[in-house]
């Protein structure tokens, strides 16, 4: 009993305590529900390529065929099928010879048999000899898309990877921020019994009272905000894990920008890899599609037995057949020119695509580097600006407390100061926005900073 509470009060510990952002990738790995479905489409495409490859190995079918009729072919057919035919079957029974009209006669049994079972089992095997290369061109085409979808994965990866971090970082301003909210809401608290002191005294007017009342209403409906934005990030969080969420381990640090090349960026980039993939499908679509040019080659095999009953005398009934066929396409009314002209033209297109997509990413690797430097300076002026109106406020509160100057004053040095806190909050958030971006074209998204 003992043991089971030391157990329990383990396990309690453990789920409480904050989850850092190294466990939360290993958890977002193994339990995202998008990143199991990414997995299932890959096992999907590995399937499609032994179903491509296993049309080298033929086909082995089994067919039993159960038929009753009194048609005149069919009858005698069964019987021939059956190895079961007799004179009978030829209508030898109204067969005269004395008859000089004998040619004329119409032989009852042969045109109106009695209805007659047939009962036929037979395995059929058939093999592609040569198909002009298609089986093996569909077998290439399922390849590339499995790698397709193998990069998919990988993209999908990172994209999770991308908002985790994105989050955590997210949380990790929202924390600075409201720190620096709840220092404004202290300052303008103790300003607020201040003032109501002054009031009391009368040296203030109650408009000074109602001044500072409604800037601490504005910042507690701020705080609020930001708070209601924690909670969202937390649901968000508790979906990326497939778990609840309800407390995590910011980083400390602000994000660092990754020193690598658009070289670099390129030659890793998984939207140019699915493109270059997407290439080698056409490729093999079009090797596909030439081979309607070619003729294909066949064999097969079959064995069968037929009787009026199910398996009757099997041995006795038995047949085989064996052949081969060549079939070759002659004329396909120009549709065949038209199908391999259109592969051409898909291949031109995914090779005009890749290029596209190399140039798109540079541009954005560009775009991407101007705003973060323009972020920096951005953050660096702004730092200066909330540390001035930090002091500024402060001066003017004392100074609001010696009659110097009026509530109006101190409540704009006081909405100063508020608004740097949540510029700083936008830009330091746009710039880590920005950072994720380049992270994710140069998949470092593991990086922990």
């Amino acid at each position: 009993m003992r043991l089971l509470i030391l157990f329990t009060f383990f396990c309690i510990n453990i789920f409480a305590q904050a989850l850092n952002l190294t466990q939360a990738l290993d958890i977002l790995k193994h339990e995202n529900l998008e990143l199991k479905v990414s997995h299932f489409e890959v096992q999907e495409a590995d399937m499609s390529i032994d179903m491509a490859n296993a049309q080298h190995f033929g086909q082995l079918n089994f067919i039993q065929n159960v038929f009753r009729s009194d048609d005149a072919g069919n009858v005698f057919g069964y019987s021939l099928s059956s190895r079961e035919a007799n004179f009978g079957n030829f209508g030898f029974s109204d067969f005269d010879p004395s008859n000089p009209d004998i040619l004329n006669v119409e032989p009852k049994d042969l045109n109106y048999p009695d209805s007659r079972n047939f009962f036929q089992s037979k395995l059929v095997y058939e093999l592609p000899i040569y198909t002009g290369n298609k089986i093996t061109a569909y077998t290439n085409m399922a390849k590339h898309m499995k790698q397709i979808s193998i990069l998919e994965e990988e993209k999908q990866l990172q994209e999770k990877i991308y908002e985790l971090r994105k989050s955590y970082f997210n949380m990790g301003l929202l924390n600075n921020s409201l720190k620096n909210l709840h220092l404004i809401l202290n300052n303008i608290s103790r300003l607020e019994e201040t003032t109501q002191s002054m009031v009391n005294e009368g040296y203030a007017k109650k408009v000074d009272i109602l001044e500072v009342k409604s800037k601490k209403a504005n910042i507690q409906r701020v705080i609020s905000e930001l708070e209601a934005n924690k909670e969202l990030l937390y649901h968000y969080l508790s979906f990326l894990l497939n778990q609840d969420v309800s407390n995590i381990i910011t980083p400390t640090q602000d994000l660092n920008a990754p020193d690598i090349t658009a070289e670099e960026i390129l030659s890793k980039s998984i939207d140019i890899k699915q493109a270059k993939s997407a290439l080698e499908v056409y490729d093999s679509l079009l090797d596909a599609e030439q081979s309607r040019y070619l003729p294909t080659i066949g064999a097969m095999a079959e064995v069968q037995t037929s009787d009026d009953t199910f398996l009757g005398d099997a041995s006795d009934h038995k047949s085989y057949t064996v052949g081969v066929q060549l079939k070759w396409n002659i004329f396909g009314g120009g549709g065949d020119a038209a199908a391999i002209e259109k592969a051409q033209i898909q291949k031109l297109k995914s090779k005009t695509q890749i290029d596209l997509a190399k140039k798109g990413i540079a541009l954005k690797i560009k775009e991407i580097q101007t705003n973060i430097k323009q972020s920096n300076l951005q953050i660096k002026n702004l730092k200066v600006e909330l540390s001035l109106a930090q002091e500024i406020y402060k001066n003017y509160a004392g100074r609001y407390s010696e009659q110097l100057i009026s509530m109006s004053d101190v409540i704009v040095k006081q909405s100063i100061w508020l608004e740097d806190v949540l510029s700083l909050l936008q830009a330091r958030n746009s710039r880590n926005q920005q950072i994720f971006a380049l992270e994710k074209l140069a998949l470092l998204g593991e990086r922990n900073d």
